[in-house]
């Protein structure tokens, strides 16, 4: 069933993190509920921009609509990825969609105030609940691309007054993660200190991580070994999650590593069988590899096992 986002992070605070994953397509979707049934966990399932765009959005709803037909247990967020303005306005007035992520990060801070009331009071109108993102993570995904040099960590004494000037529900947190699949280098990692600063400005305020694919190394080595080139990929730790969930973070987005076991299942899959051209066998392969991999996130997120527990405080 789908509830808003609020609903998830009430439950979540300071316990555990609920996992915000992408899809795109079908074998995705398929993979993404069997995980979280697998492991009995709550989850968040993000739409981005480039992926109402992939087909079209109708298709994307229509696949989660009979996926929770079809998965009657499943407790779930829609959530709109990195939208802009214009795209938020569309999924309000959608119907569909329960949460919407305004991304004005790039703006000037007045700017960025400006833009994300806007929102806030366009989806609160209709009980749709927004996430805002405040100072610029690095990195490359979809249309969102920041140099590193233009990166910058959230102002904990600017995220204060952000929130209260805009009503947003939930705020995304530069603390030094970075879209895709090239991270961290050296000893870089995440920044603590300004998460602990930040939640104790904004105590029971829940706030989000982008970028948090982790770029596991195996599955970097066999996509490699399957004539891939990723040299270099790394990731967040995920046996940090937890200490984030301490601090408040009750939202961990993570899409990279889930392109990570498409492309190995899909590598693999031909290189071994170079006369077959039927996508179901790796299709099949896929979903199973995909549900796995959901099941573990869950886990270092520790929102495995708690999906009883939210569908009694959410009274569904």
């Amino acid at each position: 069933m789908i509830v808003t986002t609020k609903e998830l992070f009430k439950a979540a605070y300071g316990k555990y993190a609920i996992g915000a994953y992408n899809i795109n397509n079908l074998e995705q979707t398929m993979g993404l509920f069997r995980g979280c049934i697998d492991s009995q966990a709550p989850f968040i399932i993000q739409i981005s921009k480039g992926a109402r765009s992939y087909t079209h959005k109708l298709m994307l709803e229509g696949l989660i609509r009979s996926a929770d037909q079809v998965f009657p247990d499943a407790i779930f967020a829609v959530h709109l990825d990195h939208g802009d303005e214009e795209t938020c306005y569309d999924c309000i007035n959608s119907g569909f969609y329960s949460s919407v992520m305004i991304d004005a990060s790039a703006d000037p801070f007045e700017k960025n105030i400006e833009i994300t009331k806007r929102v806030v009071e366009a989806a609160h109108k209709k009980g749709i609940v927004v996430e805002a993102e405040l100072g610029q993570l690095g990195g490359v995904e979809e249309h969102v691309q920041v140099d590193e040099a233009n990166a910058k960590l959230t102002d904990p004494a600017q995220a204060k007054e952000f929130v209260e000037r805009t009503g947003c529900d939930s705020l995304a947190c530069a603390i030094g993660t970075s879209h895709g699949a090239f991270k961290f280098s050296g000893s870089q990692g995440l920044h603590f200190d300004v998460l602990e600063r930040i939640q104790k400005l904004l105590p029971g305020f829940p706030l989000v991580m982008h970028g948090s694919s982790s770029v596991p190394q195996d599955e970097v080595a066999r996509i490699n070994a399957a004539g891939g080139n990723l040299a270099g990929a790394k990731g967040v730790d995920p046996t940090q999650f937890k200490h984030a969930a301490e601090l408040g973070v009750t939202k961990i987005n993570i899409d990279t590593d889930g392109r990570l076991v498409w492309t190995r299942v899909h590598r693999e899959y031909f290189l071994a069988h170079p006369e077959n051209f039927d996508l179901r066998p790796v299709g099949k392969i896929f979903m199973s590899e995909y549900a796995k991999f959901i099941a573990e996130k869950n886990a270092y997120l520790g929102s495995n096992n708690q999906l009883e527990v939210v569908r009694k405080l959410v009274g569904k």
